[in-house]
């Protein structure tokens, strides 16, 4: 199924700068639907082409698509498999990320409140981190790794029932985390609402972290400083003003191309900003879009986690 023309709209004079990562005549096509809320979507390479997996965070579900097979469930349940615990909310896993070891995914799993390494073959979980300050974590949402091999994440209430209220919540803050090779966890940032998606410009100096707050709807920027952290953080686009009903939609995930330009999914639906912060257009679906990665064997296509389905559009040659 596709949806019309129309689905890219470009912001002010911007129909060519946009056009050269996403052609005007690119259609937005479903390739898979019936999910709860659907997340964390990540290409997988393999000899067959490759596959995309995404989750489902209130399903507790990751469901696999591939042009060969189709949409289908991959892995049930994907987080917390024990008994339900009063006060949980959502129990599955959230964001993923290809892994750092060959054959591996990292997984940021709401219900056991962890960031988990997944072996593709096996489907065994290795946990890296599940607390800060001997506590646990709140319900880590989305990660992302540098070169070096540091893992990057947010850690938003989500995955409690009563969020901020409620008694399972032992951080008293919902923060940015970097977790490094010898396992440490570092605190970033504690002063957002609701961290949620996050990435690092190609030359991995500059952090991006979405807050998901109606009332504070931004993206905030972070510099790398000498000694290899991560401070001065600072807006890096403000979208509060766009937040209504015409606009469905908060910052939440997002990925950054080849060339630093950032496809982040907020109000209206993937908003597209170049490295600059100009917002250069979006990519409507009529409803909320809560993640995004690119991928397809040529990387020319950009893969959308929107609402209950998983839908893809074109790009103008590889992006990644």
């Amino acid at each position: 199924m596709r949806g019309g023309q129309g689905a890219v709209t470009p912001s002010g004079q911007n129909s060519s700068r946009l056009a050269a990562l996403i052609p005007s005549g690119s259609e937005l096509e479903t390739l898979g639907s019936g999910l709860q809320w659907a997340e964390g979507p990540v290409w997988i390479d393999d000899d067959r082409g490759g596959y995309l997996l995404l989750t489902d965070v209130p399903g507790n579900a990751i469901h696999k698509w591939s042009e060969g097979s189709g949409f289908e469930l991959w892995m049930k349940p994907s987080g917390f498999t024990g008994a339900p615990v009063e006060g949980m909310g959502s129990p599955g896993a959230n964001g993923l990320l290809a892994g750092l070891r060959s054959g591996t995914i990292l997984l940021a799993d709401h219900g056991n409140r962890a960031v988990y390494e997944l072996d593709l073959a096996t489907k065994a979980k290795r946990n890296l981190a599940d607390r800060f300050g001997g506590k646990p974590f709140n319900s880590p949402n989305d990660l992302v790794t540098d070169r070096a091999g540091n893992l990057y994440f947010t850690d938003p209430p989500y995955g409690l029932a009563a969020e901020d209220a409620s008694p399972l919540k032992k951080q008293a803050f919902n923060g940015v985390y970097r977790l490094d090779k010898s396992g440490t966890v570092t605190l970033i940032d504690d002063s957002l609402t609701r961290p949620n998606g996050i990435a690092l410009s190609p030359d991995e100096q500059t952090l991006y972290v979405a807050n998901s707050n109606s009332e504070r709807a931004i993206w905030m920027r972070y510099v790398r400083q000498p000694d290899g952290s991560f401070g001065n953080g600072s807006v890096f686009y403000d979208a509060t003003a766009l937040i209504g009903s015409e606009n469905p939609g908060l910052p939440d995930g997002m990925v950054v191309d080849k060339e630093g330009f950032i496809y982040a999914t907020g109000p209206g639906g993937v908003l597209v900003f170049s490295p600059s912060a100009e917002l250069l257009g979006t990519v409507r679906t009529g409803g909320p879009v809560a993640n995004v990665t690119i991928g397809g064997p040529k990387r020319d296509w950009l893969y959308l986690a929107a609402n209950d389905k998983l839908m893809r559009i074109r790009l103008a040659g590889p992006r990644l």
